[in-house]
């Protein structure tokens, strides 16, 4: 799933494009896209001609693009989302579910998602920040974020640090990706619960997190496959710089150890058995 660098990729290519454009018509190809969208499919389509888009904005994996009446249309990219810019001569990519057009003759927005795990919808009076995720935590780059706050809270909390980086309600926008690659950078093992460590570690860790989705950005995000890119096609690259995540039975960068792979949450976590020990009391090495 896109994490917060993939996310901000998108919204920056979005924002040169769609800051003061018109919607002149919109074709909904595949309703479940637009199944949070309170009024149905048929009143997204008709709410959306007419309202001009203002700066595209984003929280944690959440993008919101503002109308300029207060209103924003809200997205998740789940598993598979695509915001693509196409010329309307263009031929459909396979598995578009959206188009947008604008009254100008400007390329059109095109939502493509493979999987159908990603939303859209309208967002009353969503514009500076719409209530659907007002419940979500600030995340590391907004002006909003409290990192003192969120460090106190996890030294109070005797929880895997893995497990609280991934809290959307604690601070948004890290996945399991930039968790592991951060982890690896601090050495620090995910399940070493956030009272056990000293307030210079998990500093430590939260700058990394910062550097690692900083570096994230700079290259377009991480693609493994097709399903992310951005608005343009183009891949990110960040996958040639991952020391930890998806490298299983690889040298560790720092010691030579081979990275292991360890179950976690229904997913996995990637690790260096020597530099990130497992802590005493939960497990084997």
């Amino acid at each position: 799933m896109p994490e917060l660098p993939e996310v901000e990729t998108v919204r920056r290519g979005l924002e040169p494009f769609l800051a003061g454009r018109t919607i002149a018509g919109v074709s909904l190809l595949h309703a479940r896209p637009v199944r949070r969208h309170p009024g149905g499919p048929e009143d997204f389509v008709a709410t959306l001609p007419g309202r001009r888009f203002g700066v595209p904005r984003r929280r944690g994996k959440y993008l919101w693009l503002p109308f300029d009446d207060g209103d924003a249309l809200l997205a998740h990219l789940g598993m598979s989302g695509q915001f693509r810019l196409n010329a309307p001569t263009d031929a459909p990519l396979p598995n578009t579910r959206l188009v947008l057009r604008f009254t100008d003759g400007a390329p059109e927005v095109r939502f493509v998602d493979q999987r159908m795990f990603g939303g859209l919808s309208v967002s009353r009076d969503g514009a500076t920040l719409p209530r659907e995720i007002a419940h979500i935590a600030p995340d590391p780059f907004e002006p909003g974020y409290d990192e003192a706050a969120v460090l106190a809270r996890v030294r109070a909390r005797a929880v895997g640090l893995k497990r609280q980086l991934l809290d959307q309600t604690l601070v948004s926008g890290i996945g399991n990706i930039y968790a592991d690659e951060a982890l690896w950078r601090a050495r620090v093992h995910g399940d070493t619960p956030g009272n056990q460590l000293g307030m210079p570690r998990v500093r430590r860790v939260f700058e990394t997190v910062r550097e690692v989705m900083l570096e994230a950005l700079e290259q377009g995000g991480t693609s493994f496959d097709s399903l992310y890119v951005r608005v343009n096609g183009a891949s990110g690259y960040f996958d040639r710089s991952l020391h930890a995540y998806g490298r299983e039975g690889e040298p560790c960068e720092r010691c030579g150890s081979p990275i292991v792979r360890d179950r976690f949450m229904n997913r996995s976590s990637y690790r260096c058995p020597r530099c990130q020990p497992r802590p005493r009391g939960t497990g084997h090495a």
